[in-house]
């Protein structure tokens, strides 16, 4: 088989595939959701992939292929087994699923508290349905240390966990929620001791609280912008999007002198409106700040005030396509590869096509 070209993973990554059966899956939520987790065999090896489930898709699957309206690509595909540790409950009586999940086959990820101070609908990210998961009732509002350490053991030593990654609700306090996320860090590695962990949090006020999280064991982290356009930033981001951009670049130069050049990444949602050249500039701005640009197109996600308000759309996969060969481009050119990242978005890759690029 052929590797895809970066039209050919955008497109599916944006239009779906049709999917009887995805056990790996997840509906609402702060990260990658309303997908299904698959292998794409690219012939030199398979890595993952989180794909939309959209039963009108022209992509299906037939034989271990993946097929468009019917033709074979050239890839193929393998679902993801339902991972072991999933049929576990914790000591306090807790399904262990609801505590954390598998992303792609060797990544386990949680989001250590499940609320957000800006989740009120003038505040709320118009791209994010992280307390959705929570009002269905498949999570728990609060996790706590022992309970991820538990779950933790549990899936590195069931189902081969190789990484994980803790992300936060943003809270009231200078921390935004990082300290939380140190504590549930240094649970992990109490248990785990040599387990990569990436951590994501929004700018704390305090940056020696981005030590706090290095001295915990994190050993990469993001710190996600999602647009580097002011206008575009209110628009998407009424709450977020207050925070100057002056203090995502302290955070980041800090992170980078703390954590080290390329395990810092940030979140670059395609699809929100900037201007192309713009955002492969600014791309480029990240790189030389040795913080990883982590390209995904945007996608209206269920339960969100993308879809529930404005009916907002997915991008062109045309227009994504070209932004994401030029930021690989980029990166290569740097020396910046997301598989040379401890853990986490970029060095799992699944929600992206900088991959297909050999980024």
């Amino acid at each position: 088989m052929t590797a895809p070209t970066p039209s050919t993973r955008v497109d599916v990554a944006i239009r779906g595939i049709r999917l009887a059966d995805a056990p790996v899956a997840r509906r609402a939520g702060a990260g990658p959701s309303d997908d299904g987790h698959v292998l794409l065999d690219l012939g030199d090896g398979a890595v993952g992939a989180a794909i939309p489930l959209n039963p009108r898709s022209p992509y299906s699957v037939r034989g271990g292929k993946l097929l468009l309206d019917g033709a074979d690509t050239g890839l193929g595909v393998e679902t993801i087994s339902r991972p072991r540790f999933y049929d576990l409950v914790t000591a306090d009586g807790v399904p262990y699923e609801q505590i954390a999940r598998l992303h792609s086959d060797r990544v386990l990820a949680t989001t250590v508290v499940q609320t957000c101070v800006r989740y009120a609908e003038d505040q709320r990210c118009r791209f994010c349905a992280i307390e959705e998961s929570l009002a269905q009732g498949s999570t728990v509002a609060v996790k706590s240390p022992a309970q991820i350490a538990e779950v933790a053991l549990a899936a590195h030593r069931l189902d081969g966990i190789t990484q994980m990654v803790m992300t936060t609700g943003t809270s009231n306090g200078r921390d935004r929620g990082a300290t939380h996320l140190a504590r549930c860090v240094r649970a992990v590695r109490d248990v785990l001791p040599d387990l990569p962990i990436q951590v994501q949090c929004e700018p704390p006020g305090d940056l020696a609280t981005i030590q706090e999280l290095y001295d915990a064991g994190a050993r990469s982290i993001g710190i996600h912008v999602e647009a580097l356009d002011d206008a575009v930033r209110r628009r998407w981001m009424p709450g977020k999007g207050s925070v100057p951009m002056a203090e995502y670049e302290a955070a980041w130069d800090e992170a980078v002198r703390v954590f080290g050049w390329n395990q810092v990444s940030t979140y670059l949602l395609v699809g929100l409106g900037e201007d192309a050249d713009e955002l492969i500039a600014g791309a480029r701005g990240l790189i030389a700040r040795g913080v990883y640009p982590f390209v995904v197109p945007f996608r209206p996600l269920a339960g969100t005030l993308a879809t529930d308000v404005d009916g907002a759309a997915a991008p062109d996969p045309a227009h994504v396509a070209r932004i994401t060969t030029a930021v690989a481009a980029a990166l290569r050119e740097a020396g910046m590869l997301g598989a040379d990242q401890a853990a986490g978005c970029a060095a799992c890759g699944a929600c992206s096509a900088l991959s297909c690029e050999g980024a």
